[in-house]
């Protein structure tokens, strides 16, 4: 194009002649830079917070965790498994659950049994690290009252009870 609005009428006198040759300029580094300038970088890992009161049910727990940063994130993946001291059990196998919050109710789990957690941030760009790993534990379920088993008296009363629960229990609260 420049060539042929030389060629018209133009008062520049030049000392040399145009010469121009057809060149292909490549773009790709240039497209590359604009592409990571465009892109998010992916999310860093979450922070999982330890359990809180009041968080567990005998078959569920509430688990919440937290960012450090104001990374993009579009979704979390959701880690657990049963704390288990027996290697290659089947109940050792992990879940996992895709959760757009930064907290989860996970239920259908067993009572007062302990749970490890861990959490990784997700965007377009890619996952985090996981977070730290946290134990939850679940509550116990109720004890049964030994019916045939109590006793009273005048200024007295003996009343048992048995655990349903696998694992040992810290203590009981006894209400009248």
């Amino acid at each position: 194009r420049l060539e042929e609005f030389l060629k018209q009428e133009v008062d520049l006198e030049l000392s040399t002649l145009p010469d121009f040759e057809e060149r292909v300029i490549d773009f790709s580094e240039v497209e590359q830079l604009m592409n990571s300038i465009n892109t998010i970088p992916a999310p860093s890992a979450p922070m999982i917070n330890p359990q809180a009161p009041n968080a567990a049910t005998g078959t569920s727990l509430r688990v919440c965790w937290g960012l450090f940063s104001d990374d993009t994130v579009e979704c979390y993946q959701l880690c657990y498994k049963p704390v288990s001291n027996e290697r290659h059990s089947d109940e050792q196998a992990e879940h996992t659950l895709k959760v757009k919050e930064t907290y989860c109710t996970i239920t259908d789990l067993l009572p007062n049994t302990q749970y490890e957690f861990w959490v990784s941030a997700l965007n377009a760009s890619g996952i985090s690290p996981p977070s730290e790993r946290a134990v939850y534990v679940t509550a116990p379920s109720a004890p049964t009252i030994k019916s045939k088993k109590i006793r009273s008296c005048e200024n007295a009363a003996l009343v048992c009870w048995e655990s349903g629960d696998v694992n040992p229990v810290d203590s009981y609260t006894v209400e009248l």
